[in-house]
Parts: C-alpha cells; structure tokens; sequence
C-alpha cells in the first residue's frame, strides 16, 4: 500500500467510523491504526510494521491468518451458491453439515441448532429461546436471567444488559431488574484472604441460592456464565464452581446458558469447555468467534433436546417460530466453520492450545517480579496480567494514568499487540502459537512493563 492510500485509509476512517469502544477523547486526533495484511501469526500495519498477534483478532482467529486453504473452501461456496432465503423449510448443505458436527461434538443432548451472525445475536437467541420455552410451559413469570457482574455477553440491546460490565453501560439505556440480576463474578483474586478456594466456592454458590430465594424461582428462566470470564479479565472460577451452579440451577428448573464465545473451538484445549473442562453439561450452549477463526461471521446458539421438544411443538394450526435471521445458516460462512473446524482437528491445534497454554502461563509467572504487576493468570490460551500502582497494598493506577495503553503502546513498539482493558492486559493468541513465540510474548511485555515503572517511578 502505497503512502497516499494509507493516508486516505486512516483519514476516511477518522471521518466516518464509529468504533467499537473508540475513546472520542482522542480519536480525533489519533485516529486509528491501520492494518494491511496478515498472515499466519502476524498483521502488518500501513507502516510496514510486522506485530505478533497475542490477542487473535480479539479473541478469535484460532487458526492464525491469511490461510489459502480457507480462502479456497469460502471461494467455492461463494461459486457454488453465496445466499438462498434460510426462512421456512429451505436450507443449503454446509449449514446441515455443520449442525449435524456441531451437535456430535457438543457435551450432552445439545443436539439443535439456531444459526445467527455472532455472539451478541447468539446471547439474544438464547434469551429468546428461554423465554418462549417457558412461555409454553406454562410457566409465563420464568423469564429474569442473572448474570455475573464483570461477564460480558455482547453489545446488542439484550446482550449489553446481559453483560456485567458496568463501566460499558454509562449513559446507555438499561433494561433493569425485570429481566436481568447479577450475582458476584467468580473472582479468584478478590477471593478474601481468610477464604480457602472451596470456601469461597461455598460463598458464591451460597450467594447464588440466596438470589434465587430472593428473586423466586418461579420467575428465573436462566442462569448465564462464561466458563472462563472473558473481556471481564480472564477470571478463572474456584474448583467445582461450574457443576455446582448447575446443581443448583437443575434443582429450581433454571436453563444454565454456557457463553463459551471464547472458550468454545480449542482456546482451552477442547471443542467446548464445559463438559470436558469444567465438568458440567450446560442447558444451551452459545457460540461464536473461533467456529469460523474470525475469517466470516458466524454466531450459533445449541439447545438441548429437552428445549428442542417443547418449542418444536405446534402451538395452533398454522403456527411457526417465528424467530430468525436474513443470514441465518448462511452458506459461505458453515463452509468456512467447516474448513475450520477441519484444519483445527488434522493440525492438532486443540493440543498444541493446551500445551502452549501451560507453556504461556508458566513463563508468565515471572512478570510477577514486576514492580506494577498485582495478578497473572489464565487457562488454556487465555490470559490476564493486572496492573496496580501498589500492588502490596492493592493500590489502583489513577485512572488519568492510563497505564494499560502506555504498556499497550510500548508492546507495539516492540512488536507486539496485546489488550488493555482498563489497566489489565489481556493475552490469546492464535492456536498455532510456538513455545518461542510465547518466550517473545512474555519477554516483550516484560521489557514494556520494566519501562512503565522506570516512568512512574
């Protein structure tokens, strides 16, 4: 790319985008980075700068970037047949393929599938789906959901109220308390000190049966929880907290939504983490990001057959669900989710995610040395490291001092991308990630985080 067209390219982006989370206090003047190409474990940027990605697009291209075999498989669909109407009783082969994959793959009887565009539309299919299930059972008041505060479950209107991030919600409008609750994230590190792993799982499950008292299960529909917190900060809950929730939600007639929008597609070394992880089988599974490795966007939300055999009932002659998408099962994306799922099982790559993930989290641990450096952690391919002013004392960074996107800036500098939320760094790479690249990882944050505390100090 030539320089003029890169100067077009971040101005026409500066004039007319909106981005995701953009911070309008600087945009104007920063505006954004422009990247050019990508291939494998890298993206280059207008500059001609090569940087590691550690955060897979954002949480999601699995299979790293720019693969020719991929961009093969979703030409040849797109030859073969791009889009036909998905409404009524009209399907195309890769969508019935990959429902029939999904369905053996996934923990339990989750053997139904409601296609959607991504996450956040997956989590509103979700929320739909319990409501109408109970609507038809009779059960007209099951339709609160709780959530955990710190979760994030999308940005739609719903999802957005699903999410427990309370930081994203100023000045948006919120649906209250008629619909969404939250109880506590499952949070190791402000676990007290007084509390044992397992007592503070006793805590929070106790915290959990006490809402439930509080709200009457006879007005839940649905319990939401990640198997791993994602954007929250890669909060990895107390041993045995996932079974036990799940107990409790069977055991009030409360569906457990498992969002392994993150977690599904081997970052934790599985298809799905839920069963073969956490040991729990959930009553619907969301999925999203990794199905596809980020190459189309592809959402879908699976449901047990217990769901399935009441909502696929007539209601009255002529009745249909009434619920659906223009790019429902849409052919190009199932092909690529197909092609991807192929290259992650014949490349070994759900391996490789939890070696490598041991390997990541085990070279990590010495930014604990780091002055600024309060938390690492992590499973699988996901990973967190907090930062705080003092960590001694659990001091905070004044906001002001923005010291996430300084240690975000000094890793570009060097070559690397990582993600500031807040002041926590967060880290998932690609699932073909090297034991040399994770030393590069850690390393280059390391010398990023040696330069903050040089400057704060």
């Amino acid at each position: 790319m030539t320089i003029s067209n890169a100067r077009s390219a971040w101005e026409k982006d500066r004039d007319h985008l909106i981005h995701p989370y953009a911070d309008f206090s600087t945009f104007s003047e920063e505006g954004s980075q422009v990247i050019a190409s990508a291939k494998g474990m890298y993206v280059t940027d207008t500059d001609g700068r090569q940087l590691l990605d550690g955060i897979a697009g954002l949480w999601c291209v699995n299979i790293g970037h720019g693969r020719e075999d991929m961009a093969e498989a979703i030409s040849r669909q797109v030859l073969d047949m791009q889009y036909y109407n998905p409404f009524g009783h009209s399907t195309n082969v890769p969508a019935a393929e990959l429902g029939a994959w999904l369905a053996e793959h996934a923990p339990g009887d989750l053997n139904h599938v409601f296609y959607s565009c991504g996450g956040s539309t997956a989590n509103e299919a979700a929320v739909r789906i319990v409501h109408y299930y109970n609507t038809l059972r009779g059960k007209h008041t099951k339709k609160k959901i709780i959530s955990r505060k710190d979760a994030y479950h999308g940005a739609t209107y719903l999802a957005a109220n699903l999410t427990g991030i309370h930081a994203t919600k100023t000045s948006f409008d919120r649906i209250g308390e008629d619909i969404v609750r939250y109880v506590s994230a499952a949070n190791l590190f402000d676990k007290p000190e007084d509390q044992t792993e397992a007592q503070f799982c006793d805590h929070l499950v106790r915290e959990f049966e006490a809402a439930i008292d509080n709200i009457g299960a006879g007005n839940i529909g649905a319990f939401i929880a990640e198997p791993v917190m994602g954007a929250g900060g890669v909060l990895v809950a107390p041993k045995g907290y996932h079974k036990r929730m799940k107990a409790v939600c069977a055991a009030h007639d409360i569906l457990y939504i498992a969002d392994e929008v993150v977690t599904g597609f081997g970052r934790l070394g599985e298809w799905f983490a839920s069963e073969r992880v956490f040991d729990y089988t959930p009553d619907i599974i969301v999925c999203a990001k990794g199905i596809t490795s980020g190459y189309i966007p592809l959402g879908a939300t699976l449901i047990s057959d217990e769901i399935h055999d009441v909502i696929a009932k007539p209601q009255a002659e002529g009745g249909v669900f009434s619920m659906g998408l223009t790019y429902w099962g849409h052919p190009v994306a199932c092909a690529a989710a197909l092609k991807n799922v192929e290259i992650l099982e014949t490349e070994g790559m759900l391996e490789n995610a939890r070696h490598r993930g041991d390997d990541l989290l085990n070279k990590a641990q010495r930014l604990l040395e780091c002055p600024r450096v309060a938390d690492v952690r992590g499973q699988g391919l996901m990973m967190a490291v907090d930062l705080m002013a003092d960590p001694d004392t659990r001091t905070p960074f004044d906001p002001g001092q923005k010291a996430g996107q300084k240690v975000f800036s000094k890793c570009i500098e060097r070559g690397l991308i990582v993600r500031p939320v807040g002041d926590r760094l967060v880290l998932s790479p690609p699932l073909i990630v090297t034991s040399a690249q994770c030393d590069t990882i850690v390393s280059t944050l390391e010398e990023a985080l040696q330069e903050l505390d040089r400057e704060m100090a």
